[in-house]
């Protein structure tokens, strides 16, 4: 019973972050509420006795894909007033996709595919290695491609933030190098006050 109850608080907090992802007119408090809805879903991970994928999902999601969000998101220089005009006008198109959305998932998981007719096979006693090694046997060439690709997206996401200023000041050092004493030093002849 308790169990069931702090299922449903974390569901409930999951969807109410999960809207705020998509109405929060501020990026950066969009941002924040999918960090929720993130920690909330992954205590539901852990509810469901999925304890890697729970942990994984703070790790992974929270620890660097948010706080690299969070970072382009500062870097680029949003025009919020651009972003708070024409919600009310797609409001009608906007919940109408989403019960489209909401139907289509009903009958996709009414479907005689997605029933269980005979109970599943035991689980094992510890899903992680299970999991580690399925990932390194059967699926190792997909997982490192992957990875591979996540790290071209990073390149790519510093590449397109990186912008050239030009208020701020660059070192050549190829000049400083080469510098003489006669560069750094002036002697400047005055003649004495009386």
């Amino acid at each position: 019973m308790f169990q069931q109850l702090v299922f449903y608080l974390f569901t409930g907090v999951l969807i109410i972050s999960a809207i705020g992802v998509v109405t929060v007119r501020n990026p950066i408090y969009a941002a924040l509420c999918l960090i929720l809805a993130f920690f909330s879903s992954s205590a539901i991970w852990l509810l469901s006795g999925a304890e890697f994928l729970g942990i994984v999902l703070v790790l992974v999601y929270v620890g660097a894909v948010m706080v690299l969000f969070l970072f382009v998101i500062m870097l680029l220089d949003l025009n919020l007033d651009l972003l708070k005009e024409g919600f009310i006008r797609y409001l009608p198109i906007g919940l109408g996709a989403a019960f489209i959305v909401t139907l289509e998932m009903i009958l996709v998981l009414n479907m005689p595919a997605f029933k269980i007719s005979q109970p599943l096979a035991s689980l094992p006693a510890n899903n992680t290695e299970a999991l580690g090694k399925i990932l390194y046997t059967d699926y190792a060439y997909p997982f490192e491609i992957a990875a591979v690709i996540l790290l071209l997206a990073i390149v790519a996401a510093i590449v397109l933030t990186l912008r050239l200023r030009t208020d701020t000041k660059l070192q050549n050092i190829s000049e400083q190098i080469q510098v003489s004493r006669h560069d750094r030093l002036r002697l400047i002849k005055m003649q004495a006050e009386k």
